[in-house]
């Protein structure tokens, strides 16, 4: 059977099982809709909390980073998981604590204003809107190669299936939903990762063949290997780092803090019992994130080692099939600058060929010549982790616009029932301009997602941390910090990654910080403005400090 056949059959019934699960789960309250009615037990929640956590960035685009930047790409590995562990250790169990249902609710409540509250919204819409735009592009590159579809049409039927489960389930839907893309996405990940470590090592752990010896007789080990390939074509070793120390540090710091200010993320610990399943169900979730975060790296190598040996150097007319069909998509493309007809793959003005870092998870199993179903297997686990979270994201969308914004600033008076309507109307809305910018991406998944991160760190991280942690805190200079962070996080993205404002290329960024780093700079801009601007203004009422001592004070729950 094709791939094609093979890949109908395998994305059929995982969206036929989606579909079945929205059903099942359809909501009538609002409680149900935006936490799950908080009935989720530790393990759903943190499988469902892994399969949010681990998009189309984790599944598709971070091993297409490493594979190209190498050592480099580093930084997308610790940054993430690093602060993973700061957000499960750090916030979720108080900000589970303080029992609402999403992150300006916490916000709004602590800093004890409607003008935190509509700060917070706007943040959390950006943030989102823009996490969503990386997912939908990877829900395209699914369907354009695999289902041989328009990448603009995959986005629009990746709209639809997640519009359909989440506006008919809200978090209920998307939380048992989520627990079935987590196994998805997780098996379809490592099957060809195990399939091909013993291809090329004869190691079955692709953790340990990343570090083994190649099984083709050479006695060399794969890294060793991947080095010379890259040398030759002048490429800078692969196992050697190029960015400056300080970006380095700057990206990882701001994709770390990031994590910990995501609201799709926070809302997730909100879903639970109590505050000891917050606490489990983050463990778990890191345990489940691991599996997959430890192997991207050995994808990585293999893919990247496996197209030098495939394509470089080699006559286009006998090109493998797979690499015409990539062709077809737009993000693999071969110019014949010499007129040779042999692919010229060169770090140099001499190269010929371009291969979006995007499709090396999904192409890696055709490169290895691994069996169709394995191939189609990817194909349904890239649309996994980019729809489980697309769904977790429009929901704050919608809960920001329905609970936040109608609800608690517009019309608190509104019913229950009319409310549940505005959640979905919202729902609806998010889908179509996610979808457009699905469309017209601003850049690859990875780097549009690393942009959402450096939003959550300039704006939500300082706020929720000084929140928890610093009973002085007053709504003022909250207020301040946010709209300082947010928009030098916003200024410096526009000016280099849209030309906005003069633009701009690397050798002018400040201080040598690229914009996917430069949250990091925004979020200390952020801590300052709010604690001068807190000295300056009259400080917190009692009862706000009673409520932080509250919340930070441990119970046996």
């Amino acid at each position: 059977m094709g791939i094609q056949s093979w890949t109908y059959i395998i994305v059929g019934v995982t969206f036929a099982i989606y579909i079945g699960i929205a059903i099942w789960s359809r909501v009538k309250s609002t409680k149900e809709f935006y936490v799950a009615g908080g009935g989720v037990g530790a393990w759903a929640n943190g499988m469902a909390t892994a399969a949010d956590w681990m998009s189309a960035a984790s599944f598709i685009s971070m091993a297409g980073i490493i594979s190209f930047a190498g050592y480099d790409g580093a930084v997308y590995l610790m940054g993430w998981t690093g602060g993973y562990v700061l957000l499960a250790l750090l916030l979720a169990p108080y900000l589970r604590k303080f029992g609402k249902f999403t992150v300006p609710d916490f916000i709004g409540d602590r800093y004890y204003s409607n003008n935190a509250r509509l700060v917070a919204v706007f943040c959390a819409l950006l943030v989102s809107f823009t996490y969503v735009a990386g997912q939908m592009r990877g829900v395209g590159i699914v369907f354009s190669r695999f289902l041989e579809v328009d990448i603009n049409t995959g986005v629009i039927i990746g709209m639809l299936i997640v519009l359909f489960y989440a506006v008919l389930g809200g978090m209920k839907g998307i939380t048992y939903t989520q627990v079935a893309q987590y196994c998805v996405l997780i098996f379809a990940f490592m099957v060809p990762a195990i399939f091909i470590s013993i291809q090329m090592t004869g190691n079955p752990i692709p953790q340990l063949g990343f570090g083994d010896q190649l099984n083709d007789g050479s006695s060399m080990y794969l890294l060793e290997k991947l080095d010379n390939l890259n040398v030759e074509l002048g490429f800078n070793e692969y196992t050697d780092n190029t960015k400056p120390l300080i970006d380095i540090f700057a990206i990882t710091l701001a994709l770390m803090v990031g994590t910990a200010g995501l609201p799709h993320v926070i809302v997730r610990f909100f879903t639970v019992k109590k505050v000891a399943d917050a606490r489990k169900s983050a463990g778990i979730a890191l345990l489940l994130i691991a599996i997959l975060y430890t192997t991207a790296p050995a994808v990585a190598a293999f893919a990247r080692t496996n197209l030098i040996e495939t394509i470089s150097n080699k006559p286009y007319h006998e090109v493998p099939q797979w690499f015409k069909k990539w062709e077809d998509t737009g993000l693999i493309s071969f110019n014949d600058i010499n007129n040779d007809g042999l692919i010229n793959y060169v770090n140099s003005e001499d190269n010929e060929l371009y291969v979006d870092r995007d499709i090396m998870v999904l192409a890696n199993p055709e490169i290895a010549n691994l069996p169709n179903w394995v191939i189609a297997l990817v194909a349904a686990g890239g649309l996994a982790a980019a729809l489980s979270t697309a769904a977790g994201l429009l929901l704050v969308i919608s809960a920001s616009v329905s609970h936040d914004l109608i609800k608690r600033v517009l019309y608190p008076k509104i019913s229950e029932k009319a409310e549940l309507t505005a959640a979905r109307i919202s729902a609806f809305f998010a889908v179509c301009v996610a979808g457009y910018f699905g469309i017209n991406p601003p850049g690859f998944v990875a780097a549009v997602v690393a942009l959402a991160f450096g939003l959550a760190a300039s704006s939500f991280f300082p706020a929720i941390v000084m929140g928890i942690f610093y009973k002085k805190m007053n709504k003022q200079g909250a207020i301040a910090g946010m709209l300082a962070g947010i928009g030098l996080m916003l200024f410096y993205m526009l000016k280099f990654k849209f030309n906005f404002f003069g633009g701009g290329d690397s050798s002018s960024y400040w201080f040598g910080i690229s914009p996917e780093g430069f949250g990091t700079i925004a979020m200390f801009v952020n801590f300052i403005v709010a604690l001068f601007v807190m000295n300056i203004t009259s400080p917190t009422p009692d009862q706000i400090k009673k409520m932080v001592d509250n919340i930070r004070i441990p119970e046996n729950e």
